[in-house]
């Protein structure tokens, strides 16, 4: 486990610091970088699983990640909710996350509003960073939003029983994948721009 978590903390280092900075012109990983650029690109948004319970140590690790996420002045907004009993998944499934009632576990990425009003943001890294987790395990994940749609965030925040200062993001299953997962090249030259538009 230790190691997993080694492996993690270098990939959040390395995004922190920019991908550009280890990558030669061709955009290709410099020496000693590849396997932390190869789960970014490898990352990809996965809605079918197996039959299979995602062991406690790789939760340990995605959560870890989660909360190893850049956070403005520090306030570390985050709080995380792990569900893997099945009536609580099939409950989140009704949120528009479908594919919980084939994951064998979702985690929540919540916010508390009292410690940020921009916690929406330091959230949004924490799931990020709990997604390249995922796919550095070889599980699959994928980003459902809770926030801002009122009614999805409701539903979480009823299903979950969340305090008033405690907003949902996003509902995350997580699994083992099944079935054909590619991911995307989005990389578009047309959308970077240098020193002016």
């Amino acid at each position: 486990m230790k190691r997993n978590i080694i492996k993690i903390m270098a990939a959040v280092a390395v995004l922190a610091g920019g991908w550009a900075c280890g990558a030669n012109t061709a955009g290709t990983p410099a020496d000693g970088e590849g396997s932390v650029l190869d789960v970014i690109f490898e990352r990809k948004s996965v809605r079918s699983y197996a039959d299979r319970a995602v062991e406690q140590e790789k939760v340990d690790v995605l959560v870890r990640a989660a909360m190893a996420a850049p956070s403005g002045m520090d306030r570390r907004p985050w709080e995380i909710v792990v569900v893997d009993d099945r009536e609580t998944l099939d409950l989140l499934a009704e949120t528009g996350a479908k594919m919980v009632t084939e994951a064998p576990l979702a985690i929540v990425i919540c916010g508390d509003t009292d410690k940020s009003s921009y916690w929406y943001l330091d959230c949004s890294a924490a799931t990020q960073n709990l997604l390249l987790a995922a796919e550095a395990q070889g599980l699959g994940a994928v980003w459902t939003a809770a926030y801002p749609y009122e009614d999805r965030m409701g539903h979480v925040i009823n299903a979950l029983g969340l305090p008033a200062n405690v907003l949902p993001l996003a509902v995350v299953p997580v699994g083992y994948p099944s079935g054909d997962n590619t991911p995307k090249d989005k990389y578009d030259p047309s959308k970077v721009h240098t020193n002016k538009w």
